[in-house]
């Protein structure tokens, strides 16, 4: 059984593979954008934030 860091290491992840595929999507970006409320040149610095990798997960589920 995985520990939970391990467990935690899996899900952060799988939450930037997500933020790649809607960074890649002509049309989810802007989305993504209009209802994070981030602008595209702080992505990168909001990832480090707790939560935002939970909200891009969030974001792709909806």
């Amino acid at each position: 059984m995985a520990n939970a860091a391990s467990m935690r290491e899996e899900a952060e992840t799988i939450a930037v593979k997500a933020l790649g595929f809607v960074a890649a999507d002509p049309e989810l970006l802007p989305r993504f954008l209009a209802i994070t409320g981030i602008e595209a040149h702080s992505i990168r610095q909001a990832a480090g934030e707790p939560g935002f990798l939970a909200g891009v997960l969030q974001f792709i589920l909806a």
